[in-house]
């Protein structure tokens, strides 16, 4: 389990689709990072199968499948590609955003960015078949950051991302267009299934 909020923004060194494989460079140290750990990288849980360092910088390993692929922005990635990393939880930490698995229900887009001096205001494109997952004030994990669903849509929802958020995740860099990971609040989904049993 995670929380969505960004401890690190790593960078791809090398990934090659064809074998899942992709290395990351991290400012986390690696030795404190345990073969099989689970790291959230840009809302994706992956399993780290090497850690080590050059004289520099750390770096981890992680192997994706090809149902991963289909269904994120892992298809979008290349070598130097900025993706945000958050470790997961343990007993004690603070919750200070909300629960995150780690497990992409789809990928939607950057339908526009409306920039201003306090905060970004950014429309989502998204399946409107997850619709009833949606909800204005509720919890959307984008790219592994856990934030606010402002003004909700048939097929689109908008968030706001402060200039701290902006300036400490991979989102410096978001442009309209882009392909996001998108988790949904997973009392949402408890929710959305009780009620459809009661049918």
């Amino acid at each position: 389990m995670f929380t969505g909020i960004i401890t690190d923004v790593g960078k791809i060194q090398s990934i090659d689709l064809d074998s899942g494989n992709i290395k990351i460079v991290s400012n986390y140290k690696y030795e404190t990072i345990d073969l099989g750990a689970s790291i959230c990288c840009s809302g994706i849980c992956l399993t780290v199968i090497e850690r080590g360092s050059f004289s520099d910088y750390s770096y981890f390993c992680v192997q994706v499948s090809s149902e991963t692929i289909s269904k994120s922005s892992v298809k979008f990635w290349k070598d130097n590609t900025e993706i945000n990393l958050e470790r997961s939880l343990k007993f004690g930490d603070e919750v200070g955003g909300h629960l995150v698995t780690g497990h992409v229900d789809c990928l939607a887009k950057v339908h526009s960015i409306n920039k201003s001096k306090n905060s970004n205001i950014i429309n989502i494109k998204y399946p409107s078949k997850y619709k009833k997952f949606i909800a204005s004030k509720g919890s959307v994990c984008l790219d592994g950051i856990s934030l606010t669903i402002n003004d909700v849509f048939e097929d689109m929802f908008t968030v706001n991302i402060i200039p701290h958020t902006e300036d400490n995740t991979s989102w410096s860099n978001l442009n309209e267009g882009d392909g996001i990971n998108l988790e949904f609040d997973v009392l949402a989904r408890y929710v959305a299934r009780q009620l459809e049993e009661k049918k």
